[in-house]
């Protein structure tokens, strides 16, 4: 019967640390599995990431393109027609609409983010939108339906 006390690893599981430089009668003598020569050879060796042996390496072979513009201002995006479904569906009861009743309501799902209106859809409810961003026919059908746009940033 097995005890804490006298637990023992399964035969064959665990092996003896290979011990390298300790003399030819080890075995890993004489170029401790370093082979003969060059760099790798040497003590402190060390290879820069993706060195490919003097070959080209992958990372300067391919072909780069395109550009990432790490300021960018990147929105949250909901569009009048989710606005009119959230009323027709009697989500939002106020005809005022702001980030943060938005954010409440789960169209948009960060606070820290701007909020920016699309002009996708329909709307016929007369809204005041507060927003950080609209886009022009965004604008143009929220005035169409009698409503007002408020822009803060």
């Amino acid at each position: 019967m097995k005890h804490i006390g006298n637990l023992q690893a399964t035969e064959g599981s665990t092996k003896k640390k290979k011990r390298i430089g300790r003399g030819p009668g080890s075995g890993f003598g004489r170029t401790s599995t370093k082979g003969n020569k060059g760099h790798q050879s040497r003590s402190g060796f060390s290879q820069n990431r993706g060195f490919e042996g003097g070959q080209m390496p992958l990372n300067r072979r391919v072909p780069k393109f395109g550009f990432y513009n790490r300021f960018r201002t990147e929105y949250q995006i909901v569009n009048v027609g989710r606005l009119q479904e959230l009323i027709d569906i009697e989500i939002i009861t106020d005809n005022k609409i702001t980030p943060e009743i938005l954010l409440k309501v789960g169209a948009v799902s960060k606070s820290r983010l701007p909020v920016k209106i699309l002009g996708n859809g329909d709307l016929v409810a007369s809204l005041v939108v507060e927003a950080n961003s609209f886009s022009a026919t965004a604008k143009e059908k929220i005035e169409a339906a009698g409503g007002t746009v408020i822009i803060h940033g």
